[in-house]
């Protein structure tokens, strides 16, 4: 019973894992969108074309991630922005972020 315990936790942690590869690989869709951005002005229509596409959907779906049109627009949305995943999940943006939105609040 133990050795099933250990073979399904292993295959549990391999899964996350694997995961985490595939969130990787939607952040650099999602960098070379914004630079695609800057340099052609049309990163958000990529990043969408690229979400819909059979190797988008796959790769959401293999990140944990739900493939409809909702997900498509955030991605749009986020490269938009023009902010860099590298930044835009640093502490430094989210603290600016959070400031700024209490400074509206107040």
């Amino acid at each position: 019973m133990l050795d099933f315990v250990d073979g399904t936790a292993f295959n549990f942690e391999q899964g996350q894992r694997a995961r985490k590869l595939f969130a990787a690989v939607v952040l650099a869709a999602l960098d070379d969108a914004i630079a695609d951005d800057k340099k052609y002005g049309n990163g958000p229509d990529q990043i969408a074309r690229w979400a819909r596409s059979r190797d988008g959907r796959e790769v959401l779906s293999c990140a944990g991630i739900d493939p409809n049109e909702r997900v498509v627009k955030g991605l749009m949305e986020f490269v938009s922005k023009g902010i860099r995943t590298s930044v835009a999940l640093s502490r430094e943006e989210s603290e600016r972020r959070n400031a700024l939105e209490q400074a509206e609040a107040a």
